[in-house]
This record gives structure tokens, C-alpha cells and sequence, in this order.
């Protein structure tokens, strides 16, 4: 006889043997289940190595809404000062235009017909065609100024008040004209082109480029002395924009100086005449630093003889005296390499002064 066995539903719950006996002591009370939370992956999640699909709140998000505003503002602050920093140690400038070109010059004497007239200053200007020339600095009149497409009227006008200062210190300040001092011309001109003047101040050359007189008006104190009589002039300034950097400012004058021999009286002076066309240059650097670049400078001057040397200084010809012309250059064009080339005019008579 069998004994007895199992009931067919299996053991009784609670019954002595059961494994539900040895979580007995675990108990869940109805809180805990309650608070409990179910966190299922969804298929995506599945499907992508069960990445957790629980958001992780981001650190900017954990900020309250007035740190956030004042983390914003310091940021905002920090780059507006990183960029005052940067445009303060590598400000933007446009690029500046090459280095200044060597001035070119040509200085071309003026010879008389016949005799130069003499007589007092007074009498020669009143009966030459400067007797209605302004006088002295007051003579060199700018014109009207107005913008350009790239330089607004303060510019332009920098660049006309420069230009005529610099007509004013080369052609009538009376210290330059005797040649006595030239260092107020000196000073106006571009750093890129002293050289160059020194050079044509201190070793002139009738080459094109180092004729001192080129760059001023000035006659040697030791054969000629300049009246009292203020110098007489009249010409004209116009500007013209040559690119978004660069202006040029041309000028145009003629000036009449009253002269005579060292010790000579005064009803023995003669009048000079000198006309000069000048093109200058102005970049932006040139403009703020008050300065100029002097490219061209055109010279006709007299009475003089026509082989007269006026590299150094210009060299007017005495009252009653005629112009020499038989020391004129000789000019071979078939030779080759470089070689003096003659020039002279020939000075239009003015009318003669009664005595």
C-alpha cells in the first residue's frame, strides 16, 4: 500500500517545508508599495543597449531663473571686454600706401631779352604785372573746401592747410628765401623723404631728384640780398582724390621777389620771378602726423642766364645786366648713358618802369 504523497495542487501555502518560509521576515507594507516606481525601457531604449530612459536634468536647467540672468550678463561682459582688449592691443588701420616717392624736380632758367630794368622796389612792382599780387603769407589763399567720396572736409581741409603752409615756409618765409635756416620746411616733410632732402640741401645736384632748389626758394646771401619790400604772389590750390587712401594737392604760383647785389643802394634792385607748380601727397599717417610728401616740383625762374647753376641756389642776374648765355650744356643724342640735358626759356619783358 502506497503511502501517502503530494496533493496533485502541490504543497499547501504555510504548510511546514515550504520555500515561501524563508521570506517570512521580509515584509512590505502598503507605503512602500505605493511609493514604489515601475521603470520600464521602451523598444528604442531596448534596441539601443538599454540606454536609461530617465533624463539627467542638465546643470544650466538646476540654476534658479536670476543666476541664470547673472551667469548671462558676466558672459556678455567678459566678451565685450575680450574684444575692447583686442582692438586695443591690434587696432585696425588700412594698410598704409608704399613708402614715399623721391621728389622730382626740373628747374629751368628764364633769360632776358635785353637788359634787366633797376630802380626802387616800390616803382618796379607798382609798373610789373604783380601790382595787384597780395603780399607776404596773406598772399597764399585756399580755396573752397569740400569733401571727397573717402575724406570728409576736415581732412581735405588738413590737407590744404598743409600744403599751404608748406608753400608759405619754402617760398616766403625770409629766413628760408636768404638761406639762412630751412628746418620749418624741414619739419613738414614725410620721415621717408629727409633723406633725400638732406642729400639735396647739403650736396645739390642738377640730376632730377637733388636740386635744393627744387624743394624751396633760396638765394645764395653771398651775391644777392632781398629788399624789404614784402614778396608779392598769387596762385591757386585743387584736390583731387587718387584712391580711398590717398590725396594729392596741387599747387600753382607765381612769385615775385624784389633783389639787388649785397651793399647795393636801394634804386639798384631788380625784380625776380619765380613760377612753381608743386603736386603733393597726403596719405592718412601723413595727415594726422602733419605732414607732407613733395612729389613734383616744376621751377621756372628769372631773369637769369641760361647756363646758370641753380641746383644750389637760384641766381638772379643784376640791374642793367644781360643775360650769358654761352655756357649752355651741350647735349650729344647720340651718346648713351645719362648726360645733362639744356634747358632755358626766355623771360616775357614787363613794362618799363619810368625813374
Amino acid at each position: 500500500m502506497e503511502g501517502p504523497g503530494d496533493p496533485p495542487e502541490g504543497q499547501p501555502e504555510g504548510a511546514p517545508g515550504s520555500g515561501d518560509e524563508e521570506y517570512r521576515s521580509v515584509v512590505f507594507d502598503e507605503s512602500f508599495v505605493r511609493a514604489a516606481r515601475l521603470q520600464e525601457f521602451s523598444a528604442r531604449e531596448r534596441m539601443d543597449d538599454h540606454a536609461p530612459a530617465v533624463r539627467t536634468r542638465h546643470v544650466w536647467a538646476r540654476l534658479g531663473a536670476s543666476r541664470q540672468l547673472l551667469l548671462l550678463v558676466l558672459l556678455i561682459a567678459l566678451a565685450f571686454g575680450t574684444a575692447v582688449y583686442m582692438g586695443l592691443r591690434h587696432p585696425y588701420k588700412e594698410p598704409r600706401p608704399p613708402s614715399a616717392e623721391p621728389l622730382r624736380t626740373a628747374v629751368v632758367p628764364l633769360a632776358p631779352r635785353g637788359a634787366v630794368p633797376g630802380g626802387s622796389a616800390e616803382r618796379l612792382l607798382a609798373h610789373s604785372r604783380a601790382a595787384q599780387f597780395r603780399q607776404g603769407p596773406d598772399a597764399i589763399v585756399l580755396p573752397a573746401v569740400r569733401r571727397t567720396q573717402n575724406f570728409s572736409e576736415a581732412l581735405v581741409m588738413t590737407a590744404l592747410a598743409t600744403a599751404k603752409e608748406y608753400t608759405v615756409k619754402s617760398a616766403v618765409d625770409r629766413s628760408v628765401i636768404t638761406g639762412r635756416d630751412d628746418r620749418a620746411v624741414r619739419l613738414l616733410l614725410s620721415p621717408d623723404q629727409l633723406d633725400q632732402y638732406d642729400h639735396s640741401l647739403e650736396r645739390p645736384a642738377a640730376d632730377g631728384q637733388h636740386a635744393a632748389t627744387g624743394w624751396l626758394v633760396r638765394f645764395d646771401p653771398a651775391r644777392t640780398a632781398l629788399d624789404d619790400t614784402p614778396v608779392r604772389a598769387e596762385g591757386a590750390f585743387s584736390v583731387t582724390e587718387v584712391s580711398p587712401a590717398v590725396l594729392e594737392v596741387s599747387a600753382d604760383h607765381t612769385f615775385v621777389y624784389a633783389v639787388r647785389p649785397p651793399g647795393a643802394a636801394a634804386d639798384d634792385s631788380s625784380l625776380f620771378t619765380v613760377r612753381r607748380a608743386v603736386r603733393f601727397r597726403f596719405d592718412r599717417d601723413d595727415l594726422q602726423d602733419h605732414h607732407v610728401q613733395v612729389l613734383q616740383s616744376t621751377v621756372e625762374a628769372g631773369p637769369e642766364s641760361c647756363g646758370a647753376d641753380d641746383a644750389a641756389y637760384l641766381q638772379p642776374l643784376p640791374a642793367g645786366r644781360t643775360a650769358d648765355n654761352s655756357h649752355q650744356p651741350v647735349t650729344d643724342p647720340y651718346a648713351t648713358g645719362r648726360q645733362p640735358t639744356a634747358l632755358c626759356g626766355v623771360l616775357a619783358p614787363g613794362p618799363e618802369p619810368s625813374r
